[in-house]
């Protein structure tokens, strides 16, 4: 067992007494209890009666016919990622909510395995056809916390036509396309483009929430390759010269001759609907943002990797400490991460977890598929799905976008992480801008914010 912080213990010590967890495996179940198995989740992005549900009324349905006592309900929780967090976590301390199985954001899971509040799962849940970056979220001192459900990694979207019309040769985006190209491509079109075609060269998320956390830690991945700010236990291992190349690589992206003035107050919602009022050339995005942007610009809209390190997004599903259905909850977290249940996602428009999702495949079962999922806006869905279907975005590329993506630190206290690092880049991100003492100054300060938050 590795060690652990002596506050962290205390904390874990004071859970356990609480939770009856504490460590990751509670006492086994004597008699399981028939009923409805609660399965709490943030927003489906495929919209009402979406994939996730409809994956839960087909398992429902075998149930029914294999004449079950056990039966399935999906919660959608109000609110950000983190308001979900918050809520999951005082609902499953305090015993508020009943909830048999979670669906956590992937840097979610140390901090719920470690608190006790989350089983230690099957090993072979997580088999070698888990796309390996994605399999690693699912770990935590060793066991298995949480099945990798659905994946998620930062694409660049861009408008082709824009490009196009600036006399930008093809391709727009090659192979190893860098962030100094993009800048190139910004300035190309700001001399050749009037206003009423072109306003903002890129835009993205840096409002003080997690998206501040993902764009700068795709900077810092990107100007410090191998980059490891935590050791396996969480703690922290980063340097000022590491976070001072971060820095830099982040303001060079957040400089307000390339970025929309609006990005540092946009969360993924208001990024999104900003590249589609259509005078932005670029947007930083999750592959959820697709058939929102092809509804907009059909084939007029470009998809390409992230230039460097793309951070790694997903859910995992998880079974909580006091559900009294654990071993069926487990049964139906395995049926939900299958590999049938994988390519449903896929045609759904996530980003599957598993390999075998992104082949030949059997197609998703009509039973599941047959009728999309309409829009957020209640528009019906036209986007294309599957077998690279998706103009721009083909299984293939998403697939190896996945398994070049960079984890954000995984630890227990990843919440006083993303505080710490939202907080001391305030100042840059506001700014966009700073020469080099600020710069030392802003990585010392960062530097000793999370020796404090995450103490070594």
């Amino acid at each position: 067992m590795p060690r652990r912080l002596t506050a962290l213990l205390a904390l874990l010590l004071l859970l356990a007494a609480c939770t009856g967890g504490g460590g990751g495996t509670p006492e086994p179940v004597a008699e399981e209890k028939p009923g409805t198995i609660v399965v709490a989740s943030g927003r489906d992005v495929t919209g009402s009666n979406g994939v996730r549900q409809r994956l839960i009324d087909a398992w429902n349905r075998a149930q029914q016919k294999a004449g079950s006592r056990y039966q399935a309900r999906l919660v959608e929780l109000p609110g950000s990622a983190d308001e979900q967090r918050s809520q999951l976590l005082g609902a499953l301390q305090s015993g508020s909510a009943r909830y048999d199985v979670v669906n956590l954001d992937v840097t979610w899971v140390p901090e719920f395995a470690e608190a006790g509040l989350v089983r230690a799962l099957p090993d072979d849940l997580v088999d070698a056809d888990v796309i390996d970056p994605v399999a690693e979220t699912a770990r935590w001192d060793g066991r298995v916390y949480a099945v990798p459900f659905n994946s998620d990694v930062g694409l660049l979207y861009y408008r082709a036509d824009l490009l196009r019309k600036a006399g930008v040769e093809e391709p727009y985006v090659p192979e190893g396309f860098t962030w100094e190209q993009l800048r190139g491509h910004i300035t190309t079109l700001d001399d050749r483009l009037g206003a009423e075609d072109f306003a903002n060269g890129w835009t993205t998320q840096l409002d003080p929430y997690e998206g501040r956390t993902v764009n700068a830690m795709e900077a810092f991945a990107t100007a410090v390759p191998g980059l490891r700010l935590v050791d396996e236990d969480g703690r922290y291992t980063g340097d000022v010269e590491q976070l001072r190349r971060g820095v830099r690589e982040l303001v060079r992206r957040v400089d307000p001759a390339y970025v929309s003035p609006d990005a540092k107050k946009h969360d993924e919602a208001e990024s999104t609907s900003e590249f589609t009022v259509g005078r932005t050339a670029f947007l930083r995005a999750w592959p959820s943002a697709y058939p929102t942007l092809y509804r907009a610009f059909g084939k007029r809209l470009g998809v390409a990797p992230l230039p460097g390190r793309a951070v790694l997004g997903g859910q995992n599903l998880a079974v909580t400490t006091t559900s009294e259905r654990a071993r069926k909850a487990t049964e139906l977290i395995r049926f939900l991460t299958g590999r049938q249940s994988e390519r449903c996602l896929l045609e759904a428009g996530f980003a599957a977890t598993r390999d075998s999702a992104y082949g030949r495949s059997p197609r998703c079962p009509a039973e599941i598929s047959a009728a999309p999922a309409p829009s957020p806006t209640g528009e019906p869905d036209e986007v294309p799905r599957g077998d690279g279907g998706r103009p721009g975005l083909s299984d293939l590329k998403l697939k190896k976008a996945l398994e070049r993506a960079v984890h954000r630190p995984r630890t227990p206290l990843y919440g006083a992480f993303t505080q710490t690092l939202i907080t001391q880049l305030g100042p840059l991100v506001e700014t966009g801008s700073a020469d080099e003492d600020e710069l030392d100054g802003t990585a010392r300060r960062l530097d000793e914010a999370l020796r404090r938050a995450l103490p070594g």
